[in-house]
């Protein structure tokens, strides 16, 4: 079914998720997740389905197209129960990683593994040390034996094979290489290796975590990956591309959490007056909504940039996957305000604690991949030569990265790179279309594109500054978490130029509502400010997304149509 598995045929196959019968609905993951159970089930459906080779490439026996195809598949799937994820996606950093450095013999026998519906799991990081990664202590010896112990490795309890990088060397990146075990050969001693399971995480309960204690394990001669040494460089690359299905489970959650806030307001009275139309609970849900739409923009355009500018991905990755996390941190928290005593009730009605559900679920998604700090720190030290660049991006790059209808060239992992070579097309294309976009828009819209431009502008004397002695130690990392909201308003608006002529968010062709709310709310972060000051500018989103709701499709630039109710299933046929 893979190659009719479009995102509507998702939603039909798993149902309306507020139904309480539905196994694949939100009453059933709020038991699973008080039980501390695997969503065996729905990781079952979905592999019937061929969900799981949607990130495999075709040469592979895959499915995959396109981040962006991707990416909304992965989000159909994940606003139901982002434990999918663990369940059916965590093999894709190991993937890349033989995509990028394995012989054609390892990646042939992970390629059969991965397509019958089996993991490869990917152990980096050890608990002494999380993303201290040159601290690792993993190592394997002069006599071919693996010795130490990795955790939070994931599917590791279940999984046919493990990519370990284990330490080979003494000092720097270098000292570092790749092995490939087979967990299913029956030379594997279980006294050499322990699957332990990990520490009980508080979100995303019941997924298989686990710790990896490796005893002088016997490591065969060719289960090396690669050269001698490249094991780090390689892992960080390949983390480029899961920070993009991370975004989609983000981005999952939010809809859910938004679409049950939005539709409790509308039914919930305050007096006469229904409480998504009284003004605190009216600002709260719209500044939820235009995080939202900020932060299916960047997600979409990043999906889209890793096509044509993998080399920029070493920052772009990173300063999207932070938007996006914690854009979904605050819709939450505005979420759980309007809710109040909703947001924390358990046993009330099938499928109460869902919205805690989703609080623990986004907590664990933020810090999955790397901490908030970590993923700045890993981008700021390339800012200020980032920045410093005079280069702009061809049109033709900025058209293909942004233009929803045009056909992406193919993923090129091998493209991805430690460091981001040349500039930001993001940031550093804005100037090429400010102009034009000034004089196209309201003059609402267009006073914050001015804003946007002046703030681009100043991130290069703010990024020298930053580096000159004596400066705040945390300056670099504070320029990287505001570049990150500049980076993703300039998406917006690189978004909204490519495509003036169709229309997104459900809005007329050239609509600028939705891009004025997303604007004011990423340049309100961008300068510290609550965007609950921003006033009117946030308004139009969320009538954009209650029009959506009431028409039944995601929360995306280019809406897919929902799971029908069985109400709707049986009004709709006679």
């Amino acid at each position: 079914m893979s190659a009719d598995l479009t995102p509507e045929a998702l939603e039909q196959l798993l149902g309306d998720p507020a139904d309480p019968a539905n196994p694949y609905g939100y009453a059933a993951a709020v038991a699973r997740d008080e039980a501390d159970a695997f969503p065996e089930q729905l990781c079952e459906v979905l592999s019937d389905a061929g969900f799981h080779l949607n990130y495999l490439p075709k040469q592979w026996g895959g499915a995959f197209e396109s981040f962006d195809r991707s990416l909304t598949l992965v989000r159909a799937a994940a606003r139901r129960d982002v434990s999918i994820m663990p369940g059916t996606m965590f093999s894709i950093i190991a993937a890349t990683c033989l995509q990028l450095h394995g012989t054609a013999e390892q990646q042939e026998w992970v390629a059969r593994v991965l397509r019958d519906g089996g993991a490869v799991a990917f152990a980096l990081t050890e608990a002494e040390h999380g993303s201290d990664l040159l601290a690792g202590e993993v190592r394997l010896d002069a006599d071919g034996l693996l010795h130490g112990e990795k955790w939070l490795v994931g599917n590791g309890l279940r999984c046919e094979a493990v990519y370990v990088v284990a330490r080979t060397g003494e000092r720097g990146p270098g000292a570092f290489t790749s092995f490939l075990l087979d967990l299913t050969d029956e030379t594997v001693d279980p006294d050499d290796l322990s699957r332990l399971p990990a520490p009980r995480t508080g979100g995303m309960r019941g997924i298989d975590l686990a710790t990896l204690r490796f005893d002088a394990l016997p490591v065969p001669w060719d289960a090396q990956v690669g050269k001698e040494g490249e094991g780090l460089e390689v892992a960080i690359r390949a983390q480029q591309a899961v920070r993009l299905m991370s975004m989609a489970g983000s981005l999952g959650i939010a809809d859910t959490a938004l679409r049950l806030t939005l539709g409790f307001a509308a039914e919930r009275r305050f007096g006469r007056t229904a409480l998504s139309a009284t003004p605190y609970a009216a600002r709260e849900l719209s500044i939820a909504s235009a995080a939202l739409l900020a932060a299916d923009a960047v997600a979409l355009s990043a999906a889209r940039g890793v096509h044509v500018v993998p080399e920029a991905f070493s920052v772009w990755g990173l300063a999207a996957k932070h938007l996006v996390a914690e854009a979904a941190e605050d819709l939450l928290r505005r979420c759980g305000t309007v809710l109040a005593t909703r947001s924390v009730l358990r046993e009330q009605a099938p499928g109460d604690g869902v919205f805690q559900k989703l609080q623990r679920d986004s907590a664990v998604i933020r810090v999955i991949d790397a901490s908030p700090y970590a993923n700045l720190r890993a981008y700021c030290g390339q800012l200020p030569t980032l920045l410093a660049t005079t280069e702009t991006p061809a049109p033709q790059t900025l058209h293909r990265i942004f233009t929803l209808d045009t056909e992406l060239p193919p993923y090129e992992p091998a493209r991805l790179d430690l460091i981001a070579r040349g500039l930001d097309p993001v940031l550093g294309g804005l100037p090429t279309v400010a102009a034009s976009v000034h004089a196209a828009l309201d003059h609402d819209t267009s006073d914050l594109v001015d804003r946007l431009s002046v703030a681009a502008a100043g991130l290069a004397a703010q990024a020298e500054a930053a580096r000159r002695p004596g400066a705040d130690p945390n300056a670099l990392a504070d320029l990287a978490e505001r570049y990150a909201w500049l980076h993703g308003a300039a998406a917006c608006v690189h978004l909204w130029w490519a495509n003036r002529e169709r229309p997104l968010y459900g809005a007329e062709p050239g609509a600028t509502g939705w891009l004025r709310a997303a604007l004011a709310y990423l340049l309100a972060r961008a300068e510290g400010t609550d965007p609950r000051w921003c006033g009117p500018h946030l308004l139009p989103a969320l009538d954009t997304l209650a029009a959506l709701r009431e028409q039944g499709v995601l929360f995306t630039a280019t809406p897919v149509r929902l799971a029908t109710t069985p109400q709707e299933a049986a009004d709709a046929q006679g």
